[in-house]
């Protein structure tokens, strides 16, 4: 008798919520890794699918295998593949344990793996690209971890000099007046795992454009379980979304045993229809498939050039984050 071929691999999870990319994987216990390649940034590596390589940063939540395994390769395979250091912030507090992690892999392979470490502190932040910013701040799961904003920091002309020339404004601001007002727009808000606290109602989370976030527990008698493992039930994401401002709600780290469209129905009952719609599930390929086919009629794209998203993980030809075009040959 003829065994039976290993399972196929799911392919990553897509979502298209315009301007950005939300794509990777995650399931809890498993792994979690979610890019988001219009801003050069990657959340958690704890596997490593080639378009994760394309992001110049990857932001690390906590030290969870699930969210660190891959870390080491995704360094490795950025230089390998001819695009530079791999970037890797994380919390101050596990920077340490990070270069011993890579310190480790270095002296098993015997080969040096360049890489570079942004320890912040809560609160602290980085420029990714010109005038976007990576903030910081603490979370509460077991152990050290940090969630991020992604901030866009803007100016805008002071009420009480519009109208003047450009002239005018230039000797303004030579004389050391200051013409303009500085504001900030959260973009993207990812929260890594977490239980709820203040840092989820802080205003560049609760007023990102999109926030991702963790919701291992659906079962209504699985609350205790949430609480014990510091993690987040569906009625904590209930909660959360009567004081949200964002557009999109994006749920990761969901168990295996949880049925998706049960899930939905849920969230649904718990706070409308309305509320609901703006909640995806990254890993539910169908209702995102669906909804990016109506993305594309809408857009009048021919058939034959719409891509469902991108390619599944180590399939041939893939190009990470639509940018690579090959590198050296591969090793052994």
């Amino acid at each position: 008798m003829l065994p039976k071929p290993p399972p196929r691999e799911g392919g990553l999870g897509f979502l298209y919520l315009p301007p950005y990319r939300v794509q990777g994987t995650s399931v809890a216990g498993e792994a979690t890794c979610v890019q988001v390649p219009e801003l050069d940034v990657c959340f958690d590596a704890g596997s490593c699918p080639r378009p994760i390589l394309a992001a110049k940063y990857l932001a690390v939540s906590h030290g969870h295998m699930d969210h660190v395994g891959s870390l080491a390769y995704w360094c490795s395979q950025r230089r390998f593949q001819g695009m530079g250091t791999g970037k890797i912030v994380c919390d101050k507090r596990i920077e340490e344990a990070v270069h011993g992690m890579m310190k480790g892999f270095i002296e098993l392979e015997r080969q040096e793996t360049e890489y570079e470490v942004i320890a912040l502190e809560s609160e602290q932040q980085i420029e990714i690209k010109n005038n976007i910013f990576l903030r910081g701040f603490h979370t509460e799961h077991a152990g050290p971890s940090m969630g991020y904003a992604v901030i866009e920091r803007r100016t805008k002309l002071k009420e009480e000099f519009h109208g003047l020339p450009q002239e005018k404004l230039r000797e303004l601001k030579e004389r050391g007046t200051e013409i303009t007002n500085a504001f900030e727009i959260p973009l993207v808000a990812y929260v890594g795992d977490t239980q709820p606290g203040p840092h989820l109602v802080r205003d560049d989370v609760r007023k990102s454009q999109i926030i991702i976030s963790e919701c291992t527990f659906f079962e209504g008698d699985h609350r205790d379980r949430a609480k014990i493992g510091q993690h987040m039930h569906v009625a904590d994401i209930a909660e959360w979304l009567r004081v949200l401002e964002c557009q999109h709600l994006v749920l990761i780290h969901v168990s295996r045993r949880t049925n998706l469209m049960t899930a939905r129905q849920e969230i649904e009952k718990l706070v409308g229809r309305e509320k609901a719609e703006k909640v995806h599930f990254l890993m539910d390929h169908r209702t995102n498939k669906m909804r990016y086919e109506r993305q594309c009629i809408d857009a009048g794209v021919p058939i034959e050039t719409r891509r469902p998203g991108p390619p599944r993980s180590g399939a041939p030809g893939g190009r990470p984050g639509g940018g690579y075009r090959g590198g050296p040959p591969r090793r052994g």
